[in-house]
């Protein structure tokens, strides 16, 4: 949150913002159009200033669902620029398909920069070749990112996508025309109040890395030592703002050490060593190996984040809960906000709403068939 104190004619005001974050899942599944996350953005526009604002949505793209979609973002205008994209990747990737991602020219946004998704699999060759598929594109995203100045790849998984920019959350969507184009069985968001960096296209969230998607609100103190941890494993932080890293670590837990998101939440929000140091031996054992094994990844700071990937959808708090969250279930639908509010606005009787515990996280999952 952001207190802004001015002195006008001899009176105080003070401003008080800060960032929103929603999530809402199907977990039977099923595909719903993005109606009822905008309205809860709506429902919560006070906590942002337009500055950034960003969806995540997974199940989009059924057709293409065995190749990465690539999003990305021209900031030059130079025809070259998308050229150079455009060889480096047909060098790296078979692209099955390749357009402009749509866009509504009437919407109320400044500068948007040009949009293009790419369909593509993995064309590996020599020594890329003994990577995985998914580290493989995690290497050429990294790439792009870091050496085609110009150009910033801001999605990268499978039948899902990250549309952003600058603008409110429903200024974004209807920008990308998301409720009448897309439907999706999770649907994150967030509204932006850039706490330490100017508001820009590439900067709003959701961040994503393969089909890894955070939003965050709060502000990470721990951003320097993050950063550096995760650069030995081959990610790069390019956008100058400490949500970035949140991905980068995620997609490293999870996906590459396989760690459940149990495991992850203690490593990110761990128990103070007060607390650890009164449990049964076991339980100490394992907490102090976390503290010490994974110390550069735990969080400073005061944050909520909304976690997505295929199958699952995540909230969680700092351990002294700093940052709000409530959630909220209705059927198979689950619900995760800034704001009980929110939830309400597009649900008028949940089945249960509730309120977790600092750096307990609230999980959804798929429901088994």
């Amino acid at each position: 949150m952001i207190n802004r104190i001015s002195v006008s004619d001899g009176r105080i005001t003070k401003e008080v913002q800060a960032c929103a974050v929603f999530g809402v899942m199907d977990r039977s599944g099923r595909r719903f159009r993005g109606g009822m996350v905008i309205n809860a953005m709506k429902n919560m526009r006070v906590r942002g200033n337009g500055l950034g604002g960003g969806f995540a949505v997974y199940g989009i793209y059924p057709e293409y669902k065995d190749c990465y979609a690539l999003h990305i973002m021209f900031q030059d205008d130079d025809p070259g620029l998308k050229q150079e994209v455009d060889e480096f990747l047909h060098r790296n990737f078979d692209v099955v398909n390749d357009e402009e991602i749509p866009t509504n020219e009437e919407a109320s946004v400044e500068d948007p920069p040009l949009f293009w998704r790419y369909f593509v699999t993995p064309q590996k060759k020599g020594e890329d070749k003994n990577l995985s598929d998914d580290d493989y594109v995690v290497k050429k995203v990294m790439y792009i990112n870091t050496c085609i100045n110009g150009a910033y790849v801001f999605s990268s998984g499978k039948d899902m996508g990250v549309f952003k920019g600058v603008g409110f959350p429903e200024e974004i969507a209807d920008f990308f025309m998301l409720d009448e184009l897309y439907k999706g069985y999770i649907w994150t968001a967030h509204s932006r109040f850039p706490t330490n960096t100017p508001g820009w296209w590439g900067g709003a969230h959701p961040f994503c890395i393969l089909d890894w998607t955070v939003v965050h609100n709060g502000e990470i103190s721990s951003y320097g030592t993050n950063r550096r941890f995760l650069e030995m494993y081959g990610y790069y932080c390019t956008l100058y703002t400490d949500t970035e890293v949140i991905a980068y670590a995620v997609d490293l837990l999870m996906r590459r050490q396989r760690l459940p998101i149990e495991v992850v939440a203690k490593i990110f929000a761990p128990p103070m060593w007060d607390q650890i140091d009164r449990m049964q031996e076991n339980e100490r054992k394992f907490y102090t190996t976390l503290r010490m094994v994974y110390a550069p990844l735990l969080i400073n700071g005061p944050f909520t984040v909304i976690i997505a990937h295929h199958g699952e959808m995540i909230g969680l708090t700092d351990r002294i809960r700093l940052r709000p969250i409530t959630a909220g279930e209705k059927g198979d639908m689950l619900f995760v906000s800034s704001e009980e509010a929110a939830i309400r606005a597009v649900c008028s009787h949940p089945d249960r709403v509730w309120t977790p515990h600092g750096g307990e996280p609230i999980i959804g999952r798929l429901r088994s068939n």
